[in-house]
């Protein structure tokens, strides 16, 4: 009498999913800020498909139902758009909820009873090397993911002010209230969709050097060795820090 059988995983997506994602991911901020700089309902349409099929390739290359219907969904929705002033609207959203989500992240790590992420990572990247971790370096990752955390906040609240008092496809204009703060659609999306990410491209190497001074005894002898030891930590890992 055979043994039952347990039903087959679902396959892993393809490689070439996580390599349209990042793709994706690349292209978008640029194609958002040249809609908004432009005017361009259709360029902001497309800036909008890229961000669902970003957020939607991986479960769609596991061909994943719920996948296939949101993003047939999302394509249904933006199809009507492609001349409407209201798609510059789309692209208001996607800087504050994105920094938002990454701040909620860090912040509620810091919470009693939990572990502070930044924490979490230098523990993994020392236990990976078995090199022990001083109290002053833990005390340092508190204080570091509660800096994430804040200049996390204080981007989203930037983005959001930007998002509601851009002219003239803001919200504030969109629903004919005058802005107490008028700033052109292409300085806000310059600093919403590219600017931004330099914020916090160079507040992660500014501090990346600053602990190679004040904590010389690392487990990673440069900035891409570190970023290579990262990645060794493995999506298992990455996984359960962010649920």
């Amino acid at each position: 009498m055979s043994k039952p059988t347990r039903p087959a995983e679902p396959a892993d997506a393809a490689p070439w999913a996580l390599a349209l994602g990042v793709l994706l991911a690349l292209v978008y901020s640029p194609l958002a800020h040249w809609a908004n700089a432009a005017h361009r309902p259709d360029l902001a349409v497309l800036a909008g498909a890229a961000l669902v099929l970003m957020v939607l390739v991986e479960p769609m290359a596991r061909w994943r139902p719920w996948a296939w219907a949101l993003a047939i969904a999302a394509t249904a929705a933006l199809v009507p758009l492609w001349r409407s002033p209201h798609a510059l609207l789309l692209l208001a959203a996607p800087p504050v909820l994105f920094t938002a989500w990454v701040a909620w992240f860090f912040g509620r790590s810091l919470q009693r009873g939990r572990t502070p992420l930044i924490t979490r990572i230098v523990e993994a990247l020392y236990r990976q090397a078995g090199m022990p971790i001083t109290p002053d370096q833990l005390r340092y990752t508190r204080r570091l993911t509660l800096a994430w955390t804040l200049l996390l906040v204080g981007l989203t609240l930037l983005n959001l002010v930007l998002a509601l008092c851009a002219q003239p496809s803001g919200v504030l204009a969109q629903l004919g209230l005058a802005s107490p703060l008028p700033i052109s659609d292409a300085r806000a999306s310059l600093f919403a969709n590219l600017l931004g990410y330099g914020v916090i491209g160079g507040f992660f190497v500014g501090e990346y050097l600053l602990r190679g001074r004040w904590f010389p005894q690392r487990p990673y002898r440069n900035l891409p060795d570190f970023l290579h030891r990262l990645a060794r930590l493995g999506p298992v890992f990455w996984r359960d820090l962010l649920r």
